[in-house]
């Protein structure tokens, strides 16, 4: 199956119901203008519940450094999704395995992904002021033939109805839901992550973008 990223986690019953629908991952939103915001206090128990079970993503837009890493270390992240205008600089200066997002708009240009070395790339919709988490759904067409090694996480209104027909557009390594396994902003619903991986079960990827690096921090140490 393909790997799936369950974002937007904000409670423990989300989070244990997403691992025993089979995410792949879960993702944890530290932005504090989200409807899917949670604090890092919650976010630490969270954690200490389900360590070990699925590796965890932090979600950052244009945050400091040193919040990051110290958001990152004391939850004991996995991975960090740039989800702002971080720059390539920026990303060489984490600590810890990146995965990039880019907003796709109209007039998307896909050359600007040549500039940054990171973990792997998200693909989501661009909304004026919106980092996210939209429910709308984003021009396939846009990312469909790039040419690169990084894996592609597609992302970007994906819910029960849409994703087959996305996966198949994309080719995605991996794929991001939110909003479409919701039954309100920040609340999951388990019959529609069920739903979700029933669908999901005979798909396939060649790359496991959440699978955690052997070595891990010290590879990505300055």
């Amino acid at each position: 199956m393909i790997p799936v990223k369950i974002c937007g986690i904000t409670n423990l019953e989300d989070a244990q119901a997403a691992v025993r629908s089979g995410a792949s991952a879960l993702g944890f939103i530290f932005y504090d203008k989200s409807p899917r915001y949670i604090p890092m206090e919650t976010a630490c128990q969270i954690a200490t519940e389900i360590q070990g079970q699925v590796p965890l993503v932090g979600v950052f837009v244009d945050e400091t450094l040193d919040y990051v890493h110290g958001v990152a270390e004391e939850i004991g992240l996995n991975f960090i999704q740039l989800h702002g205008n971080e720059s390539p600089a920026y990303c060489q200066e984490i600590h810890f395995p990146i995965i990039k997002v880019f907003r796709v708009s109209s007039d998307f240009n896909a050359g600007i992904i040549k500039s940054y070395n990171v973990h792997a790339f998200l693909f989501d919709t661009y909304k004026k002021d919106k980092f996210g988490g939209t429910g709308e759904v984003l021009n396939w067409d846009k990312i469909s033939n790039l040419q690169i090694d990084t894996p592609i996480i597609l992302s970007g209104g994906l819910s029960i109805e849409n994703i087959e027909d996305a996966i198949d557009a994309v080719c995605p390594s991996a794929v991001d839901v939110n909003s479409g396994v919701e039954s309100k902003p920040g609340k999951k619903n388990e019959k529609k992550m069920i739903s979700l991986f029933k669908i999901l079960k005979n798909t396939q990827s060649a790359t496991n973008p959440f699978e955690i690096p052997v070595i891990q921090r010290d590879s990505y140490d300055i």
